[in-house]
């Protein structure tokens, strides 16, 4: 072989090895993230992480509508790709509960996953008939009441809280499990529903999007916390109030409903990968955190990177956590010194 040849060779090969191994660098990681339904505010959330956060971290990340937070703890704990989700707090803790009850399918789920961050409290909206006698939660014991699709977040908050209201279960023949958009038309429609309940983070798409001509139709009931049924709710759940500037299109007047904590979940992933792709996302989550807050869904200006100190149960993901913490611990780089730009390095555009 001829010493021209065997270099061409030789350049041939070293550049498909470093072709490979710039591939093998630069090929963003296919992660999916777990949301809701795609009108509601964890669907806007997850788009927001996909669009200012994972691409700092090298992660092209699939934003995922499902059932709800049921379904999510599942999907986070056993399908390929999932390496986040967005869940609410009470639905954690119930799979907590049902673990330290001896559940061992709940015990299977929850034991290795893993809380991120805790994000801000979801509003529940409970969603009446214009005319309807109901004004506050606790005129519902005897309303039909849809809680959105099983397996969904709204689903468990409605039949949880009528529980805990009314000290007994929520009939079944009261209770129906549609999505959101079915439940509103039957609403107005037949009236076959009397109460629809939606779970989402104001201002909720769902009702952020309604025409000024919904106000003939449809009103939005109160939570009293001073009412003798919302005693057992309250440790649990949270006053929240509903601001006006949420639905300009439905209500002039804030009041106060009912909430739920949100956390942003992972999988215990110990293997050096798939964790080193996850420190990548905690620290472009606290590099770019006024960015989600200035730009994102509004609700991001109630998130703060702190980490309160969980339940019983409840374990942060360490290593995301210590990269947060040592994000927000480092200083900020020093500012440049106010130079004087002489005339030729203005002429030359040398000058910032």
């Amino acid at each position: 072989m001829t010493r021209t040849m065997a270099g061409t060779l030789l350049g041939v090969g070293m550049a498909a090895m470093l072709w490979l191994h710039g591939g093998a660098a630069f090929a963003a990681a296919q992660y999916k993230i777990v949301t809701a339904n795609p009108k509601g505010t964890y669907f806007a959330i997850g788009n927001d992480l996909a669009k200012y956060v994972a691409p700092d971290a090298g992660i092209e990340l699939e934003v995922l509508p499902t059932a709800g937070s049921a379904a999510n703890l599942k999907h986070v704990r056993y399908d390929p790709g999932v390496k986040l989700g967005i869940i609410q707090a009470d639905v954690y803790q119930a799979f907590v509960d049902r673990s330290a009850a001896g559940n061992m399918a709940a015990r299977a789920i929850i034991a290795p996953l893993r809380v991120i961050l805790p994000l801000y409290n979801t509003e529940i909206h409970y969603i009446v008939r214009a005319d309807s006698p109901l004004n506050y939660l606790h005129d519902i014991e005897k309303a039909k009441i849809n809680g959105g699709v099983v397996g969904s977040g709204a689903a468990l908050i409605t039949h949880s809280l009528y529980r805990m209201m009314f000290n007994k279960p929520m009939p079944e023949a009261n209770a129906s499990y549609l999505e959101n958009q079915p439940a509103l038309v039957k609403l107005i429609g037949d009236k076959s529903v009397d109460v629809v309940v939606v779970a989402a983070g104001q201002p909720a798409p769902i009702i952020t999007n309604m025409k000024p001509e919904a106000q003939k139709y449809i009103k939005l009931l109160k939570f009293d916390p001073a009412h003798a049924t919302s005693k057992a709710a309250l440790s649990v759940y949270a006053p929240s109030t509903v601001r006006a500037g949420s639905y300009p299109n439905l209500i002039k007047d804030n009041f106060t409903t009912i909430a739920v904590g949100a956390l942003l979940v992972t999988y215990n992933f110990e293997d050096q990968y798939t964790a080193s792709y996850l420190v990548r996302f905690a620290r472009s989550l606290c590099q770019n955190f006024a960015t989600l807050q200035a730009s994102g869904h509004p609700k991001w200006r109630e998130v703060s990177l702190n980490f309160p100190k969980l339940g019983a149960g409840w374990t942060y993901y360490a290593p995301a956590v210590a990269e947060i913490r040592a994000c927000l611990n480092k200083p900020a780089p020093a500012a440049a010194p106010n130079k004087q730009c002489s005339a030729e390095e203005r002429i030359l555009g040398l000058c910032n």
